[in-house]
C-alpha cells in the first residue's frame, strides 16, 4: 500500500438516527472527527409508521452499512468497527458488499482488500420479518438514461402503480421524470464535506457500488412512504465483469448485476419486510433488447442522456447532453443505431461516433477486441460485435469508417458464428421478475 496518503487504523459506524424527514448517519476514523452525512425525504411522515418500526431500524441499520463504503474507501483502514452489534447476515452482506463492490476501487489503486473488510456480528439471528402489508404500488429509481424509461413506459402498459425516484439534484432527471407523466419522488442526499476535504488530501478515491446505496435509501422510502416493491432497471449484461484479479471477479457494474440483486433482496425480505420486493425488470434483457424498445419511445429522444460527465458531484459538465468521448456515448450510439433511422440517430448525439477515426481506440474496447470491457455501465462485447455486424450490411453505415474497419479489419479474427443480433433480443436467462409484472415485458 502506497505510503503516501493520509492513514488512519479504525473506520468506525457511529450513531444513526430518524427524524421529521431526515436520516442522519454518523462515521468516524479514529478518533476524528465525526463525519454526518443526510437524507432528506419529502413528506415523509415525521415518525416511522405505526407497526414498521422495527422493519425500519433493521433498514436503517442496512443503509448505516453500505452507505459507509462511501467514506470506507478514503482510507481503506484495516479494521471497521460498529456502535452495536450486528446480525451474522448483515455483517457478511456488507463483506460481500465492501470488496465486490469496491473490486474496481481497488484495482484501480493497487490495493488488495480482502483481509482489511470485516465487518464484526453478534452470535445472535434477526428475528424473521413480519409482513406489513405495505400498498402494491411500486418504487421505480430514475437515473436519466434509456433503461429507467424502457422499464417505466412497460409498467404504465400493464397499469401497475408506480413513482418514479431519484437521489440527488440533477435537472436533466428532473425533465425525464417529469416527462412519464407519473408521481416523482426527489430524495436529497448530502454527503459529509469532510469527505470532500479528505479527498483533497489526497485520500484513495475511485468507483463505489452507488446502485446498493441507493438500494439501500429506497428500502428506507419504500417503508415511510409504504410501497410494497423497489423495481430497477439493470440488464442481463451488467453481471458479466471486467476482468479477474485475485480470484475476484472484477465488475464495475457489480452492485447492478444479478448477484447482488439477489443478496440484497433475501435479506431485506427475510429481515426487513416480507413483503417488500426488490428486482430489477430488465434482468431477462440483453443491453441490445433494452435499447430496441427505447429507439420506439421517441418521446424521451430529446431528453434522455447515459453520459456520465452529466452526473458528477464536483467538476465541469458538458455543455450538451453527449461528450461523444465516453465509452457510455460510444456504447449508446451503436447500440441504437441498428434500430433507429440514422438521420434520427444523429439528431440526438450531434455527431457520428462511427464515421470518426479517432473513435477507433474506443470501439475496439467496446469490442473486446485487444482490448479490455472499458471499466463503464456497457454491453457485452458480442453485443458491440452484433451491432457491427448488423451495421455492415446496411447501406446507410457500411461506408463509414468506424463499420468499414470492422469489416475489413476485425471481423476476420473473430467468431463469426455469434454475431447474429436476433438471439439477443429475446428475454431469457435467470432472473427475479415477479409473474405478476411478467406481461411488462411481453407487451409492446
Amino acid at each position: 500500500m502506497s505510503t503516501n496518503k493520509t492513514r488512519a487504523s479504525v473506520f468506525r459506524l457511529l450513531d444513526r438516527r430518524y427524524a421529521n424527514g431526515e436520516v442522519h448517519l454518523q462515521y468516524a476514523f479514529d478518533d476524528g472527527p465525526i463525519m454526518v452525512e443526510r437524507l432528506r425525504f419529502p413528506g415523509a411522515p415525521a415518525a416511522v409508521p405505526a407497526g414498521r418500526e422495527s422493519a425500519f431500524a433493521r433498514a436503517l441499520a442496512l443503509l448505516h452499512g453500505i452507505a459507509g463504503v462511501s467514506y470506507y474507501k478514503a482510507l481503506v483502514p484495516e479494521r471497521i468497527e460498529v456502535s452495536e452489534p450486528l446480525d451474522p447476515a448483515l455483517a457478511a452482506l456488507l463483506d460481500e458488499i465492501y470488496l465486490h463492490g469496491l473490486g474496481e476501487f481497488a484495482h484501480q489503486n493497487g490495493l488488495d482488500l480482502r483481509a482489511r473488510i470485516r465487518f464484526p456480528s453478534s452470535s445472535l439471528t434477526a428475528p424473521p420479518a413480519a409482513a406489513l402489508a405495505l400498498p402494491r404500488r411500486a418504487l421505480v429509481p430514475i437515473g436519466g438514461g434509456k433503461d429507467s424509461l424502457v422499464s417505466i413506459e412497460a409498467l404504465k402498459r400493464i397499469a401497475e402503480p408506480i413513482a418514479v425516484v431519484w437521489i440527488g439534484r440533477s435537472d436533466l432527471i428532473r425533465a425525464c421524470a417529469q416527462a412519464t407523466g407519473q408521481p416523482l419522488l426527489n430524495i436529497e442526499r448530502e454527503i459529509a464535506p469532510a469527505l470532500f476535504e479528505l479527498n483533497r488530501q489526497g485520500a484513495w478515491n475511485g468507483h463505489i457500488p452507488v446502485t446498493a446505496i441507493n438500494s439501500a435509501i429506497l428500502t428506507i422510502a419504500a417503508l415511510l412512504y409504504g410501497y410494497d416493491q423497489i423495481v430497477f432497471s439493470n440488464e442481463a449484461s451488467a453481471s458479466v465483469g471486467n476482468l479477474i484479479e485475485n480470484d475476484l471477479d472484477i465488475n464495475h457494474q457489480w452492485s447492478k448485476g444479478l448477484r447482488f440483486e439477489t443478496r440484497f433482496a433475501q435479506y431485506v425480505s427475510t429481515v426487513v419486510a416480507a413483503d417488500l420486493s426488490y428486482y430489477s425488470l430488465l434482468r431477462p434483457w440483453s443491453e441490445l433488447a433494452v435499447t430496441e424498445r427505447f429507439a420506439k419511445l421517441t418521446q424521451y429522444h430529446g431528453l434522455f442522456s447515459s453520459c456520465n460527465r452529466n452526473f458528477r458531484i464536483l467538476g465541469d459538465r458538458p455543455s450538451a447532453r453527449w461528450c461523444c468521448e465516453c465509452p457510455k456515448c460510444r456504447f449508446v450510439f451503436l447500440a441504437l443505431a441498428p434500430f433507429m433511422s440514422k438521420p434520427a440517430l444523429l439528431a440526438i448525439f450531434g455527431r457520428n461516433l462511427l464515421d470518426e477515426v479517432e473513435q477507433a481506440p474506443g470501439f475496439d474496447a467496446l469490442l473486446e477486441f485487444g482490448a479490455q470491457k472499458p471499466f463503464e455501465c456497457v454491453g457485452e462485447g458480442r453485443e458491440s460485435r452484433a451491432a457491427l455486424w448488423a451495421l455492415s450490411k446496411r447501406a446507410d453505415w457500411h461506408e463509414d469508417v468506424i463499420v468499414r474497419r470492422f469489416s475489413e479489419d476485425i471481423l476476420p479474427f473473430i467468431d463469426q458464428s455469434a454475431l447474429a443480433l436476433t438471439p439477443l433480443l429475446a428475454p431469457g436467462g435467470e432472473h427475479r421478475v415477479p409473474a405478476r409484472v411478467w406481461a411488462a415485458l411481453t407487451q409492446g
